[in-house]
């Protein structure tokens, strides 16, 4: 589990609180008490706040079994690993967001697909990671949909594997393609955090901008642990940009840089974001650092329209750009 998997229906609910106040979270493995909390509720009001107990479990337990099993993988050596820990292996090599971790997320998440050729996991890790290498490299391939449908074809009832194939559709401009992928995993799994930055994105570049912020910072609070994060964040940045809330945009891309401090997209869209504002010489720092950590990438996004920007987008980014000293 990565996504904030938890979904419960009112009756399990009333049953949780009837049984205990105070839900347990315990790992099998070692019995060692990995999380508890206490929920003191009104029984007759049940249906009135069983969303938000069920937020709050998700945003709880979610943490708390992601980083148990990672300490279990990281703990393997390589020669050893089975599926799921090549698997685990390759989410914390992807939320580095540096080349070289990509580079290894992307060999460890094809270990778990050669090891069991039947995991959807590994399949959706590895289509994330190709796609992240293709975005520095500056290209834009398809073979990235293709695992991501595989992962589909596999299991239909992963939502992680449908989120995946939306985004996947979503890089690929088809905007329609990825709202529907976002809705069928949501109807999976409601509180899937990437389901939600999902939805975001796509609202996002459909200028539904607060609407697209509200699915993406309930993303963000689902699963602070995500190993996309640093997307979300971005997507938080390019939201506010799209809506010509430029200085809100400079206070998300700064946010997200503090803890992804190699993201190339956060200093594009921040140096967008203070040439828009008049700041031209931080304006100028952000786009000299955003060309300098990824200059294939800057230059596929500045000349080229990528295929999720409409053209209004593009300009708009452009504009921003180009008063913050860029020539091209």
């Amino acid at each position: 589990m990565h996504g904030g998997v938890a979904t419960f229906a009112a009756k399990d609910i009333a049953n949780l609180c009837e049984r205990t106040r105070e839900p347990q979270l315990l790992e099998a493995e070692t019995g060692n008490h990995v999380w508890a909390s206490r929920y003191d509720r009104n029984l007759a009001d049940i249906f009135a706040v069983q969303d938000e107990i069920t937020e709050a479990v998700t945003i709880a337990a979610a943490p708390a079994i992601a980083e148990p099993e990672l300490r279990r993988a990281m703990r393997k050596p390589p020669g050893s690993l089975d599926a799921w820990a090549a698997y685990q292996r390759g989410l914390w090599h992807l939320s580095k967001f540096g080349a070289n971790d990509y580079a290894l997320a992307q060999r460890f998440f094809q270990e778990a697909v050669n090891l069991d050729p039947n995991f959807a996991g590994g399949y959706t890790g590895l289509a994330y990671a190709q796609r992240r290498l293709e975005f520095r490299r500056g290209t834009l391939e398809t073979e990235s949909v293709e695992l991501a449908r595989r992962a589909v074809a596999l299991d239909g009832n992963d939502a992680e594997a449908r989120v995946c194939l939306g985004f996947m559709l979503l890089w690929q401009g088809d905007h329609e393609g990825a709202l529907v992928g976002s809705e069928a995993a949501l109807a999976l799994s409601p509180n899937l955090a990437s389901a939600h930055g999902l939805l975001g994105s796509v609202l996002n570049w459909s200028n539904r901008h607060e609407e697209g912020r509200a699915a993406l910072e309930k993303s963000i609070r689902l699963d602070p642990r995500d190993p996309n994060l640093a997307t979300r964040f971005n997507a938080v940045t390019v939201s506010f940009y799209l809506a010509g809330e430029y200085v809100a945009a400079i206070e998300a891309a700064r946010r997200s840089i503090r803890s992804y401090p190699d993201g190339e997209n956060d200093y594009r869209w921040l140096a967008a974001a203070l040439g828009q504002a008049g700041r031209i010489e931080e304006a100028r720092e952000a786009l000299e650092k955003a060309i300098a950590i990824a200059p294939a990438s800057f230059d596929r996004y500045a000349r080229t329209r990528v295929p999720w920007h409409r053209p209004e987008h593009h300009a708009h980014m452009l504009e921003g750009l180009r008063k913050a000293g860029w020539q091209g």
